[in-house]
C-alpha cells in the first residue's frame, strides 16, 4: 500500500511539473508574439549609408554625421545632403553608385556621371569657419587628375550650378586637384551653410570621394 501511495505521489508531482512547464511555454510564446520585431540587420534610419538618386552616401570615415539625404541628382531635383561637422578638420563623404553606371544616360535608371548636389552643413564645432573647400578624389587620398574624368564641371557646362548662401566668392582649382574653394563669408557655430555644385564624371566610377575642409582664421 505504501508503495502505491508513493507511486501516486510521484505521478501527481510529475503531472504538476508538466503543467507548470506548459504554462511557462505558453507565457513565453505570448511574449514573443506580442513583442516588437527585432531590428532589421544592417543600417537603421539614422545611420549610413543614405540612399538618394542613383547613389549612396556614407560618413563611414568619421568626423561628421549625415542627417538626411533626398533628391535625384538632377538640376531640377538635386541631391540634398544634411550634415553636421564637429571640427575644422577635413572630413570625407563616400559616394557609391547603387544603380548601373552608364555615362550620359538621363533615363533615371543609371548613374550617368552628372550629379547636381546641395550640401546643408551645420557647424557643430566651437569655431567660426571663414572658408570652405571641397575636393573630389577618385582614389581615396590621391589627387584627381584630368584623365579620370572627375571634376566640378571642368568643362563649365553649367556656370550657375555653383552657389552658397554663406560665401560670396568661389574659385575652382583643376590639375593636379579638383577643388572648389568658397571664400568671403562665414559660418558661425551652430549655424548652417548651404553649398551647391555640379559633379561631372565622364568616365563614371562606382565609388568616389568628396573631401570637405572647413577653415578657421589663421593665427
Amino acid at each position: 500500500m505504501r508503495q502505491m501511495e508513493l507511486s501516486g505521489s510521484v505521478s501527481a508531482h510529475f503531472g504538476s511539473a508538466c503543467r507548470l512547464a506548459l504554462l511557462w511555454i505558453g507565457c513565453l510564446s505570448a511574449m514573443v508574439a506580442t513583442s516588437p520585431p527585432a531590428a532589421t540587420q544592417g543600417v537603421t534610419s539614422d545611420e549610413g549609408p543614405w540612399l538618394a538618386g542613383a547613389y549612396s552616401f556614407s560618413d563611414e570615415l568619421g568626423g561628421f554625421r549625415i542627417r538626411s539625404a533626398t533628391g535625384k541628382g538632377t538640376k531640377a531635383d538635386p541631391i540634398v545632403i544634411g550634415e553636421e561637422l564637429y571640427s575644422a578638420s577635413p572630413v570625407t563623404l563616400v559616394m557609391r553608385a547603387t544603380k548601373p553606371v552608364r555615362a550620359f544616360d538621363f533615363s533615371g535608371e543609371y548613374a550617368n556621371g552628372f550629379l547636381y548636389m546641395r550640401l546643408r552643413v551645420m557647424n557643430a564645432s566651437e569655431l567660426g569657419w571663414v572658408e570652405f573647400e571641397f575636393e573630389l578624389q577618385e582614389i581615396l587620398g590621391e589627387p584627381s587628375l584630368f584623365g579620370d574624368g572627375l571634376s566640378f564641371d571642368q568643362r563649365r557646362g553649367d556656370a550657375e550650378a555653383i552657389s552658397s548662401d554663406s560665401f560670396t566668392h568661389f574659385d575652382r582649382d583643376f590639375e593636379p586637384y579638383d577643388r572648389l574653394l568658397f571664400t568671403n563669408g562665414k559660418i558661425d557655430p551652430r549655424r548652417i551653410g548651404t553649398f551647391g555644385f555640379l559633379i561631372t564624371d565622364y568616365t563614371p566610377n562606382r565609388t568616389f570621394y568628396l573631401v570637405q575642409n572647413p577653415r578657421i582664421p589663421s593665427t
